[in-house]
């Protein structure tokens, strides 16, 4: 096989290349059986769910198909990845919207009602946030920022709701971070956040809060519609 370690911070997409690649490059042609999961992971040097994830995802478009079993075997030697990246901006595009609504609202409330205890916590999660640097660790870091300033917010249904979000805006992130094409909000558009909580300006928070979000889904969008036009055209 011409399958080598993947670099940490991008496991899925990056199992899924090289996957792809052994498909379109005729190292693996349509019927073979591929390598199972534990062989694939040690090869790669990732964990058995990052192979799974990037088989399930190869399945779900027709490369690969699994026989429970059986083994995994090449269906279609069609390269899926610019359907995976119009999907996948799609999603994001509909993440962003969400968190648009929540966290504009979240920081208003914070500022309201936040207390000495919560700007503590706040300032360390900010500090992670801005430390993290693989795709999936920043992804984890970013969530509990936002959803520390949910919590500051002291509304339950707004908590809850942001607590079942989480998840999704963990792995969006994760997901921007490894698309060079979708800028993210950087440090200082983070602190203006914190910052207005602290002064305690409800106006300024919300405004901050969507200066985070707003240039992101803005790019989004135009990518997305970008990514459809192009699949209208094929």
């Amino acid at each position: 096989m011409a399958l080598s370690p993947v670099p940490g911070g991008s496991t899925v997409d990056a199992v899924l290349d090289q996957l792809q690649a052994e498909v379109s490059g005729g190292g693996w042609r349509v019927g073979d059986r591929i390598p199972g999961e534990l062989a694939l992971a040690a090869r790669l040097g990732v964990s058995r769910p990052a192979v799974r994830e990037a088989i399930r995802a190869l399945a779900h478009v027709g490369v690969l198909e699994v026989r429970r079993g059986d083994g995994t075997y090449v269906r279609s030697s069609a390269d899926p990845r610019p359907l995976l990246r119009r999907v996948a901006r799609a999603t994001l595009r509909d993440v962003f919207e969400v968190q648009l609504a929540y966290d504009v609202q979240a920081a208003r409330l914070a500022a309201r009602r936040r207390t000495d205890a919560d700007i503590e916590r706040l300032a360390g999660l900010l500090a992670a946030r801005n430390e993290a640097t693989g795709a999936e660790a920043f992804g984890e870091a970013d969530a509990r920022f936002h959803h520390g300033v949910a919590e500051a917010a002291r509304n339950p249904v707004l908590i809850e709701a942001h607590r079942y979000f989480q998840g999704r805006l963990r792995d969006s992130m994760a997901t921007v971070r490894l698309d060079q094409e979708v800028p993210e909000a950087g440090p200082a558009a983070h602190a203006a956040v914190l910052d207005a909580i602290v002064a305690r300006d409800a106006t300024a928070a919300a405004r901050a809060a969507a200066a985070v979000v707003e240039p992101t889904l803005a790019v989004l969008e135009t990518l997305v519609a970008a990514d459809e036009a192009d699949g209208e055209a094929r």
